[in-house]
């Protein structure tokens, strides 16, 4: 529910990607990090009525994939219900096809 893999094997093609999906499900990024080494980390809030912090982490996986993660909470609480992880991953792996085929 919270992870997915990608077709790609550049993390920071795909940690722009996710900034982009982040910005247009309405959050505003706070961090983004691409130094730790082959990961990259990316954290956002959304102010819609309540607050959600989402952190998303983008890694490399196996020869030819990227593994991305979101973890989102609501106050303290992690969010369990998958709809908001649904929506982020298919956002995303839209925004993803369409840069790979190099649609605008």
């Amino acid at each position: 529910m919270q992870t997915r893999s990608f077709d790609t094997k550049d993390v920071n093609k795909a940690m722009r990607d996710v900034i982009s999906t982040m910005q247009d499900l309405g959050f505003i990024i706070d961090h983004a990090d691409a130094g730790l080494g082959s990961m990259a980390v990316v954290k956002g809030t959304k102010l819609s009525g309540f607050q959600v912090l989402m952190t998303v982490t983008v890694r490399p996986y196996g020869e030819a994939q990227v593994l991305v993660r979101a973890n989102a909470r609501y106050r303290l609480e992690a969010v369990v219900d998958p709809k908001p992880y649904q929506d982020f991953f298919t956002s995303l792996s839209k925004a993803m096809f369409l840069e790979a085929n190099q649609v605008k």
